[in-house]
């Protein structure tokens, strides 16, 4: 039966091929395997049965699921030194390669960023790989380079982890890349698993070198998620030998317990005494009973106030509770009520009716002069 084969090559890129011949190989070892429209130079990372553990059933750590991967095709001989050497010659040319197409890509002013380039072994084809932020029409770019190279151009778009994938780097712990070192597969990582852990949720201290969020906190998370449930919740009260105490914050890593009690005194205990502690400590005390309220109490008002009645009920209101009463309207939906003291549309007030016999009166005792 055939063995299945794990080859990685140029920048972490994987697939699975079959070996059928009697002569096992070892992790580490070179192969010519074939690919689609060729042969391609790659290294052997699993044989056998670590090849399938790595996304057969059971597995946890990889986004491709239970199922097992296809083998692409077959490996056909193991490598010599001197496919070795031509390897590494296309190694060697492929940074001129990136060069060039950089030059012709701002040529045809696309918006994309070339970040590597990959010769296949037999130089048959040329894979470009580049990022952009938007969708670009690269198929002017394409026949301009075919004509240049002579071979099969692909161009690949791919994403800002993909892309530090491919380049390597160091992270900001001082270690090589988990993406590009020994992270399989590239799995999604959310703000909800940073806030899972009580990190910082501000993205540039929780982002790593290309720019999104950090992939430990994917497969950390389990490990924040089950140490936490032995401890107690930050902001519960607990009965301790010193009383009601609320719990501040926990150290998971150096399994502490930071306590505040009521008197405003904190201190630190190890989540062993902690339990202790809650072990022999006296049950709490039952919360208090909820007071009634009080009866209606009567209130009486001066009665030579012509504006209150004699004797009027209030309903006790608990503190902080609001009444339920309406506020009255002062005036109609249209306006307010006029006096007759007050101007009427058109800006005058109305005419007195006794404002008029005074000069009745004037115009009878006092005739024309004319007449």
């Amino acid at each position: 039966m055939p063995a299945l084969v794990e080859v990685r090559f140029k920048g972490n890129r994987k697939d699975y091929f079959t070996w059928d011949q009697s002569d096992p190989l070892a992790a580490g070892q070179s192969v010519i395997v074939a690919v689609d429209r060729g042969e391609d130079y790659g290294t052997v990372s699993a044989v056998g049965p670590a090849a399938e553990r790595k996304c057969g059933v059971g597995c946890s750590g990889c986004a491709v699921g239970a199922a097992a991967p296809e083998p692409r095709g077959a490996v056909m001989r193991a490598a010599t030194t001197e496919d070795a050497h031509l390897a590494g010659e296309l190694r060697k040319a492929e940074d001129d390669v990136r060069r060039t197409v950089m030059q012709r890509a701002a040529t045809y002013r696309l918006g994309m960023k070339i970040s590597d380039a990959e010769w296949q072994w037999d130089r048959r084809k040329l894979t470009v790989y580049f990022t952009a932020e938007q969708r670009v029409d690269f198929r002017a770019l394409v026949r301009d380079l075919a004509g240049l190279f002579r071979t099969r151009i692909e161009l690949r778009q791919i994403g800002a982890r993909d892309e530090a994938k491919r380049l390597e780097g160091v992270g900001r712990c001082g270690r090589e890349y988990c993406c590009s070192s020994w992270l399989p597969e590239l799995r999604p990582v959310s703000l909800a698993l940073a806030k899972d852990q009580r990190l910082s949720l501000n993205p540039s201290q929780i982002s790593g070198g290309c720019g999104r969020l950090l992939c430990c906190l994917r497969y950390e998370h389990e490990f924040y998620v089950g140490s936490r449930k032995r401890f107690p919740k930050e902001g519960k009260f607990l009965t301790t030998s010193r009383g009601q105490e609320r719990v501040q914050a926990v150290d998971i890593f150096r399994e502490r317990v930071h306590l505040r009690g009521a008197d405003g005194a904190s201190r630190t205990v190890t989540l062993a005494e902690l339990k202790d502690e809650l072990a022999g400590a006296p049950p709490a005390p039952a919360p208090p009973a909820t007071d009634p309220l009080p009866p209606a109490q009567l209130v009486t008002f001066d009665e030579g106030s012509s504006d209150v009645t004699p004797e009027r009920t209030l309903d006790a209101v608990a503190p902080g509770q609001k009444r339920g009463k309406r506020r009255r309207r002062r005036g109609r939906r249209g306006g307010r009520h006029r006096t007759s003291g007050e101007q009427t549309g058109d800006g005058a007030a109305p005419p007195d009716p006794g404002d008029a016999a005074p000069d009745a009166a004037d115009d009878a005792g006092n005739p024309d002069d004319g007449e």
